[in-house]
């Protein structure tokens, strides 16, 4: 309440559209029209204080919390209005999608001076370095457990953890820098009016083009596109384009079909930070999803179709 006396806000009336075990939004409406606020659990609520640190760093098409509080996992956000999906009437053109991927690649170019600011704020560090280490964690983990991965699963991926590791040197040695990574890229998670991307509460510290992962999946969903449609690289081309500086296109395709190939692993670790501390509800209905992902190291049908893996 002091943050919206803060701003001259009086509430009038609220409504809470929806409740997940990783995060529930309030729509407060005020005497000036609506402001939202959103609460994380213990697993992403990281995201206060990366929005504020976003704010404070000025990075373009990011969210202006009128308010945060990262010990409570709580953001104040002024009212967006309509993401690009609603404002497409459920399914954004082609165009739109290429002009949302543009807008973001500015955010990540933005964000590499500043990867250090951005872990300081408790998002995960999963720079390529890192990842054969957190791979070779989860598969520990999961070997075995409910919900987790069987016995067939788990020596499938362990054969191929060499070359997964290989991969990653290769990503960590072409010249990319890391950057935030959003993990959850859609045109549901971005406001049409000028193309701000929120709900940052799967977000890391990596690889830029993991993004890929999720952004081209999402478009081929939508659009009922093969994982290998020429539409799909002629998008992730105009969203590479931003790291023409660094490399040549040809170097920059390498790096983003690696990218995917190895990125499910913080697919996994988004899951399971968003099912911390759920209810046994919730387990049952989402819990098998971090072995899920990380059985993707080994698909066939990732965007852009990177080479597989060689045990």
């Amino acid at each position: 309440m002091r943050a919206l006396d803060r701003h001259g806000l009086a509430v009038k009336a609220w409504t809470q559209p929806h409740v997940r075990p990783w995060s529930t939004v309030l729509r407060l409406e005020t005497d000036t029209g609506p402001v939202w606020l959103k609460a994380n659990n213990d697993g992403t609520r990281t995201e206060a204080a990366l929005l504020a640190a976003l704010a404070h760093l000025d990075v373009p098409h990011t969210p202006r919390p009128l308010a945060v509080d990262p010990a409570l996992g709580l953001t104040l956000l002024p009212d967006g209005g309509d993401t690009c999906r609603a404002h497409h009437g459920g399914r954004t053109p082609i165009e739109g999608r290429e002009q949302l991927l543009v807008a973001y690649a500015q955010v990540q170019r933005a964000t590499e001076p500043h990867t250090a600011d951005l872990l300081a704020t408790g998002v995960d560090d999963v720079r390529p370095g890192r990842m054969p280490q957190i791979l070779r964690g989860l598969l520990d983990e999961l070997e075995g457990a409910a919900d987790g991965l069987d016995a067939t699963a788990a020596a499938r991926l362990r054969a191929v953890a060499p070359a997964y590791a290989d991969a990653c040197a290769e990503l960590a040695e072409a010249g990319v820098a890391p950057a935030l990574q959003h993990d959850d890229l859609h045109d549901n998670n971005v406001f049409h009016e000028g193309l701000v991307v929120f709900d940052w509460g799967d977000a890391v510290v990596g690889h830029p083009f993991g993004t890929l992962l999720t952004a081209l999946r999402s478009i081929a969903h939508h659009h009922e596109l093969a994982s290998d449609d020429p539409v799909l690289q002629r998008l992730a081309d105009s969203y590479l384009e931003a790291w023409t500086d660094v490399a040549e296109l040809a170097t920059l395709r390498r790096q983003a079909q690696l990218a995917i190939r190895v990125g499910p692993i913080t697919r996994a670790l988004a899951w399971r930070r968003a099912l911390a501390g759920c209810d046994d509800a919730s387990r049952a209905e989402w819990g098998s999803y971090p072995a899920e992902w990380l059985e993707e190291i080994d698909a066939g049908d990732l965007p852009l179709a990177p080479a597989r893996l060689n045990p």
